[in-house]
C-alpha cells in the first residue's frame, strides 16, 4: 500500500475539521439549541391521531394557548398487531418552570382533539420532568462525560510513559473532544431536541475513538524503539500508515451495524433508534478522522515545541 504522507499535510486536515467545527457554531448561533425535556424539565404528552398532524400548527395553538415554549414532533411506526397499519403520534413537549397542572393537560388535549383528527380512544401518554430534575440529569451526564476523560488522561499518561505520556493524553482528549464536538453540531444544524440519548452517543463514541488512537499510540512507541535513526515526522508517519488499514477496517464494521440499524429505524418510523443511530454514525466517522489525522500529528506538534523549548533552556 502506498503511504500517505499525513505529517506533510497536517494543517490540511485540522483545517478541514476547524471548518466542521465553525459550521456547528455557526449553526448554534442561528438555530440555538433545543433541550429535551429530560434536561429541561418540563411535560411530554403524546397523543395519538389517525393520520399525519402539522406539528408547527399544533406548536402555535398550544403556545398561544399556554404562553410557554412548544416542540411539536410527529412520529410514525408500523403497528406489531397488523403490518399495514401505522401508527400516527403527536408528541408535544412543553418546557417550563414548572410541570403543567392537570386543566392545562386538559386544555391541551382538548386544543389538539378539535383541530386534528385525533384517534377515538387512541393512546395517550403524559410525562412530567421538574426543572430541578432534568438540570441535574444534565449535570450528571456531564460529569460522566469529564470523568472518562480524567480516567483516560491517567491510563494514557501511564501506558505510553515511554513517548511522554502526558502529551499523548491531552492530544487524545482533544480528538475526543472534537468527535464530540462534531456530533453535537448535528443537533443545532437538524434542530434535534438534546436529550439522555447524546450523553449515550458521545460516551459510545469516546470508547471507539479513543481505541483506535491508542493502537496508533502503540505504533509510534514501538517504531521509536525501532527507528532510532529516523525523524519524530518519519516515525508519526510510518505509525500512521502502519495502522491505516486496520483502523478503517474497524471503523467500517461498526459502521455497518450501525448504518443497517439507522435504515431499519427509518423505515419503520421508530424516532428513538434514529436519534441514537445517526449522531453515532457522525461520531464514528469523526473518530476514525481524528485518530488517523488529528491526535498523532497534534503529539507530534506538542513533541517539536517541547524539545525546542528544551533546547533553547540549555
Amino acid at each position: 500500500m502506498k503511504q500517505i504522507n499525513v505529517i506533510e499535510h497536517q494543517n490540511k486536515y485540522l483545517l478541514i475539521s476547524l471548518v466542521v467545527i465553525v459550521i456547528g457554531i455557526v449553526f448554534y448561533f442561528v438555530n440555538g439549541i433545543q433541550l429535551d425535556i429530560q434536561f429541561s424539565g418540563g411535560t411530554r404528552i403524546m397523543i395519538e391521531t389517525n393520520s399525519e398532524a402539522d406539528s408547527n400548527q399544533a406548536e402555535a395553538l398550544v403556545e398561544e394557548a399556554l404562553g410557554k415554549s412548544v416542540t411539536a414532533q410527529t412520529q410514525k411506526t408500523n403497528n406489531p398487531g397488523a403490518e399495514d397499519e401505522i401508527i400516527y403520534m403527536l408528541r408535544l413537549d412543553i418546557a417550563s418552570e414548572e410541570t403543567l397542572t392537570a386543566e392545562e393537560r386538559d386544555l391541551v388535549v382538548d386544543i389538539i382533539t378539535e383541530n386534528f383528527d385525533v384517534k377515538e380512544g387512541g393512546n395517550q401518554e403524559m410525562t412530567s420532568v421538574e426543572p430541578s430534575i432534568g438540570r441535574e440529569t444534565l449535570l450528571n451526564g456531564l460529569k460522566a462525560v469529564v470523568i472518562a476523560s480524567v480516567l483516560i488522561i491517567l491510563y494514557v499518561t501511564w501506558r505510553f510513559s515511554a513517548i511522554h505520556g502526558f502529551a499523548a493524553a491531552i492530544t487524545a482528549i482533544i480528538a475526543l473532544l472534537h468527535d464530540v464536538v462534531i456530533t453535537f453540531a448535528l443537533y443545532p444544524v437538524f434542530q434535534f431536541p438534546l436529550g439522555e440519548v447524546f450523553i449515550t452517543a458521545a460516551l459510545t463514541i469516546i470508547g471507539y475513538s479513543l481505541n483506535d488512537t491508542i493502537v496508533i499510540y502503540d505504533r509510534v512507541r514501538e517504531n521509536a524503539r525501532l527507528m532510532k535513526k529516523s525523524t519524530l515526522e518519519e516515525i508519526v508517519n510510518t505509525s500512521i500508515n502502519q495502522s491505516f488499514t486496520r483502523t478503517i477496517n474497524t471503523t467500517v464494521t461498526t459502521l455497518i451495524t450501525v448504518v443497517t440499524l439507522y435504515i431499519f429505524a427509518s423505515l419503520n418510523n421508530i424516532s428513538s433508534l434514529q436519534e441514537f443511530s445517526l449522531p453515532l454514525i457522525v461520531g464514528l466517522i469523526a473518530g476514525l478522522y481524528s485518530s488517523l489525522f488529528i491526535a498523532s500529528p497534534l503529539w507530534l506538534k506538542w513533541r517539536k515545541r517541547a524539545m525546542v523549548k528544551k533546547l533553547k533552556d540549555a
